[in-house]
């Protein structure tokens, strides 16, 4: 590991010295399900996260990055179209996308990039059909429905609920059941390898765009091989832990929600905890091999990273467990971008959506942003010491809840049950004190209820 850290550090900082005599390449990494608050070097000591660790010591890291709509396809239809959902899709909130928006992919192929789908595809048709030019290490639905899961129950004995029917595929669509049907303890090392053969594949001087999802933390939760660094007895329950939501969030008999037992106990969140860190733990492993060979392959001085996640997760805070929610545990993600001329060791606290990505890797790359693309590049962030970009962040989940973010408060309504919550993030970053009631917030409710998209 002392090897791949010093590939990492070494590479970074020599890019970091350079111009870019030629369009860079760009590694965009997404996990899933991750919380903003499980990397050790952002401030959780008790996660092992050492490549992140090494993307944050030499990028910029954005502690307030929101996915605006915390559901795995809606999010990532976001990121490849650059626009709120309502728009990505015309069936809002169901696929297909919107075939009137251009694709991330595709701006970067139509710039004679190579671009490469690697992992977890949650959308409509395949990657080609939105652009890519190639997978490397695909991994989705179809080809395995019926067919018995390699891992019948996940680390705690339950039967598994989750990507049934889930495979890998060659780039020509013929499935690999040998490498497992559904989520197994190896998924993530295969999603490595993927990507690892297409950078041995590239030339040097050919620009390319590596999209890597990995399935990681995604429940369900499968203790890593090898991996048995934490104990459940060691696992520190969030600070908003409770054994139950207070109300129906528009959620609370959902798949996610039905994963433990109710009221959930703590010695289950604990025992869940320590399989979602082991995961994070091995997916970060495989993110190293995938730096290293970037390094190996002479592309690390030409190439940008950006790791992000599709959304966060509940796992115990405020009594629920999945991610269908619009509580900061869920909507903020962690966001670091690394690489040539980019920041080093720096911490960005504007508030950014993960549709502002398109934008960010098209100016970049030195692309024009598609005129139908609704995000705002991060790049004036990075590049120009402006501090805020979006006064207010809008989110979403279904028809149920509606979230608006400035700067300190948030408001969050609840249209089924008619009622809304209000915090201040600065005094109350666990949003455990509604103060939607309150006389003396009347008028900031007010405020901010004139900015909540109304149905």
């Amino acid at each position: 590991m002392k090897s791949l850290l010093g590939a990492i550090a070494f590479g970074m900082v020599l890019v970091a010295s350079q111009a870019l005599a030629e369009p860079p390449n760009i590694v965009f990494v997404v996990s899933d399900d991750q919380r903003a608050d499980t990397i050790q070097s952002l401030g959780n000591p008790r996660i092992q996260t050492p490549t992140l660790d090494a993307l944050v010591r030499r990028g910029t890291s954005f502690t307030r990055a929101v996915a605006t709509y915390p559901i795995c396809h809606v999010s990532r239809a976001e990121m490849l179209t650059g626009c709120p959902a309502r728009e990505a899709y015309p069936k809002y909130p169901n696929p297909p996308i919107n075939s009137k928006l251009q694709t991330l992919p595709r701006a970067f192929a139509e710039a004679g990039y190579v671009v490469c789908y690697t992992g977890k595809w949650h959308t409509d048709g395949t990657p080609q059909r939105h652009g890519y030019t190639t997978t490397s290490g695909l991994y989705s639905s179809g080809g395995g429905k019926g067919q018995r899961l390699t891992h019948q129950t996940d680390h705690a004995g339950r039967l598994v609920t989750g990507y049934t029917g889930w495979k890998f595929k060659t780039a020509s669509g013929t499935a690999e059941p040998d490498k497992g049907i559904g989520l197994t303890s190896a998924t993530d090392r295969h999603i490595a390898d993927g990507a690892i053969r297409f950078l041995e594949r590239q030339e040097r001087g050919k620009p390319f765009l590596l999209h890597i999802n990995f399935t990681s933390p995604h429940d369900p939760r499968i203790w890593p091989e090898g991996e048995r660094h934490y104990r459940a007895a060691d696992m520190k329950l969030p600070d908003n832990f409770a054994p139950k939501h207070p109300f129906d969030h528009g959620n609370i008999d959902g798949r996610d929600e039905k994963l433990l037992p109710r009221p959930l106990q703590q010695a289950d969140v604990q025992a869940e905890l320590a399989c979602y860190y082991a995961m994070i733990t091995e997916m970060d492993r495989q993110l190293g091999r995938v730096i290293q060979t970037l390094a190996d392959t002479g592309h690390m001085s030409n190439t940008i990273i950006i790791f992000t996640s599709d959304q966060g997760l509940a796992l115990g805070s405020h009594g629920l467990l999945g991610k269908q929610n619009l509580y900061e545990h869920t909507v903020t993600v962690p966001l670091i971008i690394a690489g040539p001329g980019m920041p080093e060791n720096q911490r960005s606290s504007a508030q950014c959506r993960l549709y502002d990505l398109f934008p960010t890797l098209c100016e970049l790359a030195a692309l024009p942003i598609p005129s139908t693309v609704q995000g705002k590049s991060l790049l004036p962030l990075l590049k120009d010491n402006i501090k805020e970009l979006h006064p207010l962040i809008i989110a979403h989940f279904t028809d149920t809840q509606t979230m608006v973010r400035e700067n300190r408060f948030k408001l969050i309504h609840y249209w089924k049950q008619n009622r809304s919550q209000l915090f201040d993030l600065h005094t109350d970053p666990q949003e455990l004190s509604d103060l939607s009631e309150s006389p003396a917030h009347r008028d900031l409710f007010t405020r901010l209820w004139a900015s909540l998209p109304k149905h």
